[in-house]
């Protein structure tokens, strides 16, 4: 099958050097529209649609592939050689942040740095680390989920979204959960929030920052701090955005704390 078609690839953009964007959970490449506009003088864009979201391919969607990570992150990586790209600055929200730690370290000759935005290696608390739920919270959520996608959809957009100021970005989170497929979204969660990679974060060599915002239900701050203590040379930026998604709540923060990165490492 074609990858750029299964994974509706996007490119945009003027520059020699590579920028790759992935949406998190639930949202597709729309995502990023008012953060890519700022980088488009200056790199290629590579955007795209995962398996099951957005504009992919919906066919092409594999229960067993996608039952960890590493399908997906095997995706990214069909995607830069099908482009025949390297030295990539990944960009990922979210559970694509994590998918971008597993790509760099499948193929590290891809990438040249990775900018992690609201990531989670694990959701879920043990022993003295703090993911944010306990192993029962997660459960219910997964449970809630396969019992009411449309509700759950409705009911926890405006939380993982955390303006409650502007509800139009918790309504365009939950027609985005809306719109996914119900059980691909139920398979995707439980992939997602049952996953635990902190064993990755050691073996992270090249240049990373994590960007984390206040008030994040989905990965409270402490998360951030973890992944910084056990990831060699990555820079933190705690962020005066709030909730899970500053690439639409707070895009210019965003924007400039991208750059800041990029031009002083």
């Amino acid at each position: 099958m074609n990858t750029i078609k299964r994974n509706n690839v996007i490119i945009k953009g003027n520059g020699s050097e590579v920028m790759m964007f992935a949406h998190g959970f639930g949202c597709d490449q729309n995502m990023w529209r008012y953060v890519v506009p700022a980088f488009q003088d200056d790199y290629k864009i590579v955007l795209f649609d995962h398996v099951g979201a957005g504009n992919s391919d919906l066919s092409a969607y594999s229960f067993q592939k996608y039952d960890t990570l590493e399908g997906y992150a095997a995706d990214i990586i069909e995607i830069a050689n099908e482009l025949d790209i390297k030295d990539i600055t990944f960009v990922g929200h979210s559970v694509s942040a994590v998918m971008g730690l597993i790509a760099a370290d499948m193929a590290p000759e891809l990438f040249k740095r990775l900018i992690l935005v609201g990531p989670s290696p694990s959701y879920i608390n043990q022993d003295d680390y703090i993911g944010g739920f306990s192993r029962a919270e997660i459960e219910e959520l997964l449970e809630s989920l396969d019992n009411n996608h449309l509700g759950w959809s409705m009911a926890m957009a405006p939380v993982i979204m955390g303006n409650p100021d502007r509800k139009e970005l918790g309504a365009e989170l939950a027609n985005s959960f809306c719109q996914t497929d119900p059980e691909i979204a139920k398979h995707f969660a439980r992939t997602t929030f049952l996953t635990d990679k902190r064993d990755i974060l050691p073996q992270t060599k090249i240049p990373s920052l994590i960007l984390q915002c206040r008030n994040d239900v989905i990965a409270p701050m402490e998360v951030g701090r973890y992944m910084h203590k056990h990831m060699f040379g990555s820079k933190l930026v705690e962020m005066n955005a709030t909730g899970h998604c500053p690439n639409l709540s707070a895009p210019e923060e965003t924007i400039d704390t991208i750059k800041a990165f990029l031009q002083n490492g």
